[in-house]
């Protein structure tokens, strides 16, 4: 897939004053992207477009560039005990998302200069859980990859949890360009992961993202570059001919992941799932879509802070986890599963 180029920069002053944020606005010189500044994110306010719709299709082709403020970490269960900030945002227009509702009405992607102070707070984590060891989610808010090579900040991260004897690192992409990543010291301490899907998914409800067979094929440099690797297949979603669907791409996984990688692979597994405010905000911006969102057919199940979603009736969950145990039973039985939600 080709590298992302915005159509336009918003940097903030105090980025500008930064060697990271020099480094990004000369790349982007390069490029011809229209540079702009802006005294805050919050303030970017007429973007073009004749209506929202094209004024979020907009957004998604606008960086802006900016420094992190608040260095206090969410939490990442279960993927991580902290969610590591380094973007905001992303370049993919998947139906699905939840990145769809959380980032509300400024759906433009923000990266962070302020990386040296990010890797200090992460320290001073990884300090007072020691001897536990502590981990860190990079892709909660973002898809740091579609933008590594705009920042090199992902490069930054891996080779600082290196020297670290009790963090670790994870990140998961839809993406492919992982050369820049494969030659840099990780020492096992990054687990590189990717999202996966059947290609009916994938081709419906994925634009703008690398097409499965090169997420496959970057998979398997980074398996060969020593890597710990993972895949998420999310969301597992039930449509016509699902199960041969999954079949086939558990298989193809198989069949591209050389098996001797096969032990260090881990599996997370997370059905389809929506919320009211989501299924409000997917019609709206992608009305077209042939996203099943009929609340009608699901279970409605209570989440954290009390917002509930819509999940897949209990016998279709059985008939998913049953699937997924056997098709990698047979195919990565020296992998593990993390969890299935």
């Amino acid at each position: 897939m080709r590298p992302f180029i915005p159509d336009r920069a918003y940097f903030e002053p105090e980025a500008l004053r930064t060697p990271i944020g020099e480094e990004i606005l000369a790349k982007l010189q390069d490029l011809n992207v229209e540079i702009l500044t802006t005294a805050s994110h919050n303030r970017i306010m007429n973007l073009p477009g004749e209506n929202d719709l094209q004024k979020y299709r907009n957004a998604k082709r606008t960086l802006v560039v900016g420094i992190r403020k608040t260095l206090k970490f969410d939490t990442s269960k279960p993927s991580a005990e902290y969610a590591i900030p380094i973007a905001t945002g992303c370049i993919g227009h998947c139906h699905y998302c939840y990145l769809q509702t959380t980032l509300g009405a400024k759906p433009y992607v923000r990266v962070y200069v302020n990386i040296p102070e990010i890797l200090s707070q992460a320290e001073q984590y990884i300090q007072e859980r020691s001897p536990q060891i502590t981990r860190f989610e990079a892709a909660c808010t973002s898809d740091p990859l579609s933008l590594e090579h705009l920042t090199g900040s992902l490069r930054r991260l891996i080779e600082f949890m290196a020297g670290q004897e009790h963090g670790r690192l994870r990140f998961v992409t839809k993406y492919d360009l992982v050369d820049s990543l494969l030659h840099i010291r990780h020492n096992n301490h990054t687990r590189f992961r990717f999202s996966i899907n059947a290609e009916y998914v994938v081709k419906n409800f994925e634009p703008s993202t690398a097409p499965l067979k090169d997420r496959i094929e970057a998979a398997r440099k980074v398996a060969q570059s020593g890597y710990p690797l993972g895949f998420i297949i999310a969301p597992i979603y039930i449509h016509e001919g699902w199960q041969q669907g999954y079949t086939h791409l558990i298989e193809t996984l198989a069949a591209n992941i050389p098996e001797q990688h096969h032990s260090q692979v881990t599996f997370e597994l997370i059905q389809h799932r929506f919320t009211k405010p989501a299924k409000r905000v997917i019609e709206q911006r992608y009305p077209n879509t042939k996203l099943d969102l009929d609340e009608s057919k699901r279970k409605y199940k209570w989440g954290r802070y009390g917002i509930g979603k819509y999940v897949y009736q209990n016998d279709e969950q059985a008939e998913i986890q049953q699937l997924f145990h056997e098709l990698l039973t047979t195919h990565f039985p020296s992998s593990s599963i993390e969890y299935f939600t």
